[in-house]
């Protein structure tokens, strides 16, 4: 089996990297970052996230396994503690799979026949440079509603307990394949309105934003921030690809969600 790894770059993840890539290797397992099978990220999260962006393009054939160096993260099950257990799993055991749905986000721009296209594990927020977001929004080919406010976050199931939990969207796991669409502080009154409710869309559902003002805008994909300008719609939707997560062991959606909402970290004198 090829694997590579994905280090956060601190003195202790590049210390556990050399030490896996080494005892990896001497199981007879080929270290290569052109085509792996198996993606090893070694940080939190964030680290997570750009190994993902890394080998987007390979999500077919290559499949992701997270070890953090700091706190729990969703994407991170092991511990730097258990290397050497975690080691001898991807040695002698096949790991078995999950899938789960991922974001596709098409941007297309005035005077220009080629859409952007773009896949996030979390979500894709959407801003602008100044003043309010004004977007016609169209669900289905039809019209929803004219939203004004700050944004709007479109998330995955994954990415519903990032920044879509902090904006008061549901928890959703990520076995169901749907999006999520939450506002950014929307403005209402007499003149506006809005739903004032987070939508979640199924996967044959589409939603279409189309800017009522030519401003630029600030377009994140998971971690990564761009400012694009001359936007003629942004359209979000389920994207046929899925990231593939390796499991050795049960580590329970639920379980990840309690121990970093709900679980009280106990302090000791």
């Amino acid at each position: 089996m090829k694997f590579a790894i994905v280090s956060r770059g601190d003195e202790r993840s590049n210390k556990i990297t050399a030490k896996m890539k080494q005892y990896l290797i001497d199981f007879d397992l080929t270290y290569n970052e052109e085509s792996p099978d198996l993606v090893i990220s070694i940080g939190g999260d964030g680290t997570f996230l750009e190994a993902f962006r890394r080998y987007v393009d390979k999500l077919e054939t290559t499949a992701f396994l997270g070890v953090h160096t700091g706190h729990l993260g969703f994407y991170t099950d092991w511990t730097s503690e258990e290397i050497e257990k975690l080691v001898i799993e991807i040695a002698k055991t096949p790991f078995h799979v999950v899938e789960y749905p991922l974001l596709e986000v098409i941007i297309r721009f005035e005077g220009e026949e080629k859409p952007h296209r773009i896949l996030a594990l979390n979500e894709t927020t959407i801003k602008t440079v100044e003043g309010s977001v004004v977007f016609d929004v169209q669900i289905r080919g039809e019209h929803f509603e004219t939203f004004r406010g700050d944004g709007l976050c479109i998330s995955t199931p994954s990415g519903s307990t990032a920044y879509n939990k902090a904006l008061g969207g549901a928890i959703l796991h990520p076995s169901l394949e749907a999006i999520q669409v939450a506002e950014i502080a929307s403005i209402n009154n007499r003149v506006f309105r809005t739903i004032g409710s987070p939508l979640i869309l199924p996967k044959h559902h589409t939603i279409l934003l189309k800017p009522l003002q030519k401003n630029s805008f600030i377009i994140a994909i998971d971690h990564l921030t761009e400012s694009y300008s001359n936007v003629r719609s942004i359209q979000c939707r389920v994207a046929k690809e899925r990231v593939r997560f390796v499991r050795y062991r049960p580590f329970p959606f639920w379980n990840r969600v309690r121990d970093s909402f709900v679980t009280e970290i106990k302090k000791f004198d």
